[in-house]
């Protein structure tokens, strides 16, 4: 009896283990050969872990989202679409990206962590269009198999760390502005941590913006992608976290962009800390009361009906 009880256990753990492994999928965000601007080029993609245990993705020129499904009896039909920071040169896949994903899967929310293309005059045309236009498309996927994930169309947000941060207020100002106009990729809500908002001399993290805007940098597209200045009635609800020692992204990207919504009368929630830095994620040890911003974020999403 000994023996048949563990191999039922052993049984109910695959079982379990396999559970756990179906409700992660990688969806390539275009079909094979029609990825937009895209440019024959020698550029790889290369994944690298750093001394601090950061994995660092560069040269993406193939764009997918990576699905973390919440278990049914935990999922709030709640979803967020994470996008990671790196300066638009790299993406810092996993403490601005795979461990978020499994942080909102605990709390019943489904998450899926964009892996979008870093702009590069080499692999792309019109490099700056591009970030975007895989978010929103990212946005489209989300809401086209929402009932497949068990997930509430009213319920989809966006979530970026610093230049993802950037790229996260992106859509939910531009979502409805140029040629690719588009309902569907609007979320219905924003995270954005330390984020980059502005492209202005002041504001500006210099390399996101040197990296996005490329050899088409020009005073139009600075003024464009200065999501402060393109906050509109339309723009979804934000929850915002910045240091005031942030020697990267100035506080002021945050401040401008809560008080460009608060001119709306947008819902927004914002947490400045005296000390904190830039990059952090999940990681606040020694950081003061930086340690309090996961369970703000918790009670912000518990009083917005995203998380039980």
């Amino acid at each position: 009896m000994k023996l048949i009880s563990g191999i039922l256990i052993v049984l109910g753990l695959s079982a379990a283990s396999l559970q756990s492994m179906a409700q992660t999928e990688i969806i390539n965000l275009w079909p094979e050969g029609k990825v937009p601007n895209f440019k024959t080029s020698s550029v790889e993609e290369k994944s690298v872990t750093d001394a601090n245990g950061i994995l660092r993705i560069s040269g993406v020129t193939v764009p997918t989202i990576t699905a973390y499904i919440a278990p049914k009896e935990k999922a709030t039909g709640a979803a967020v679409m994470i996008c990671p920071g790196g300066g638009y040169g790299i993406l810092a896949a996993s403490h601005e990206g795979s461990d978020f994903a499994k942080w909102f899967n605990e709390r019943g929310i489904s998450a899926f962590v964009l892996k979008y293309r870093l702009p590069n005059e080499k692999a792309m045309t019109h490099q700056h269009e591009v970030p975007l236009m895989d978010a929103m498309q990212g946005m489209k996927l989300i809401r086209q198999n929402a009932g497949k994930w068990n997930i509430d169309l009213n319920k989809i947000g966006v979530m970026g760390f610093s230049a993802g941060g950037h790229l996260a207020a992106t859509i939910s100002t531009h979502y409805n502005m140029g040629e690719k106009a588009s309902e569907e990729a609007k979320p219905n809500f924003s995270i954005l941590l330390y984020p980059v908002i502005s492209l202005s001399p002041t504001l500006a993290h210099g390399g996101s913006r040197d990296n996005l805007l490329g050899p088409e940098k020009s005073e139009e597209l600075i003024k464009y992608y200065s999501n402060e200045l393109q906050v509109s009635a339309k723009t979804p609800p934000a929850f915002l976290v910045h240091a005031m020692d942030d020697g990267a992204v100035p506080v002021e990207n945050s401040i401008e962009y809560y008080l460009a919504l608060k001119k709306f009368k947008t819902p927004a929630e914002m947490h400045l800390y005296p000390i904190g830095g830039h990059g952090y994620g999940f990681r606040t040890q020694g950081k003061g009361s930086l340690v309090n911003w996961p369970a703000a974020m918790e009670g912000w999403l518990k009083a917005m009906g995203y998380m039980k």
